[in-house]
């Protein structure tokens, strides 16, 4: 195994390296967006995880929700606006949440809670274009995906927002798998997020994020996002989900592997 570090001279590393598979560990614009996985169909080296049309789609929330919507699947509304306007007013009604339309890892989230505080003071390093999207109460839950297989759901605890460190930081959240809710929710759940990886197209393992609010029963379940490239580090949702259901971490990676395709 090789590891191998994307940058501009990949194409010519990879053609040199010459990879019976490559395990696409990448997050985020150009390793999770179908940039590089156009480039490894182009190169004919079969890949990990989801292809080039897949992983464009489920990077962009809001054509991923246009996707949902068609596909039957609970969503909350949203719009794309600039910047600027958003900014300068409120752009719907509070609470809300702004977020780029293409990032991961919860990159660059905004909430605006009370309808009496100012706009949100976006970071210049926002993007032009931004994602504004109807704030969703209730508990944050995940469920992964591997191939025809819904593994099963994960209830995320956290002090506050499910935030780049929370994901990120040993114990910046708490993870309770199996979710503890009642069944109908675990299993609208793994119903919902089998649905959604069809819809979207995708290979391999995904990872869908749900919000739920307990108030409003299976009314209050909505799906937020489908992450085609879940995170495998240490404190992971989807090797943890997939331990919990009986598939320890190195034969996920093997079946990952042994998934890996093009042209698809």
């Amino acid at each position: 195994m090789t590891e191998l570090d994307a940058g501009p001279d990949l194409s010519e590393r990879l053609t040199a390296l010459a990879p019976d598979v490559v395990f696409n560990a990448l997050h985020g614009r150009w390793g999770e967006d179908g940039c590089v996985q156009g480039l490894l169909e182009w190169l004919r080296i079969p890949y990990t995880h989801s292809g080039v049309l897949a992983s464009a789609l489920a990077l962009d929330k809001q054509r991923t929700k246009a996707v949902y919507e068609t596909a039957g699947l609970p969503i909350v509304r949203s719009v794309i606006a600039s910047a600027a306007d958003v900014r300068s007013r409120h752009v719907m009604p509070a609470p809300y949440v702004v977020k780029p339309n293409n990032e991961g890892s919860s990159v660059g989230i905004y909430l605006v809670m009370d309808k009496d505080a100012p706009p949100p003071a976006l970071a210049d390093t926002m993007p032009d274009s931004v994602m504004v999207e109807a704030y969703a109460p209730g508990r944050e839950m995940t469920t992964t995906v591997m191939g025809d297989r819904a593994l099963t759901v994960t209830d995320i605890l956290t002090d506050g927002w499910y935030d780049y460190d929370a994901k990120y930081t040993p114990g910046g959240s708490r993870h309770v798998v199996p979710a503890d809710i009642p069944t109908e929710i675990f299993d609208a759940c793994m119903d919902y997020a089998l649905r959604a990886h069809r819809a979207l197209g995708c290979r391999g393992i995904s990872r869908t994020d749900f919000r739920w609010d307990e108030a409003r029963g299976l009314a209050g379940l909505v799906l937020l996002e489908t992450n085609t490239q879940p995170g495998m580090t240490p404190t992971s949702l989807s090797p943890e989900q997939a331990q919990a259901v009986g598939i320890p971490f190195g034969a996920l990676c093997r079946w990952l592997v042994e998934d890996a395709s093009c042209a698809r």
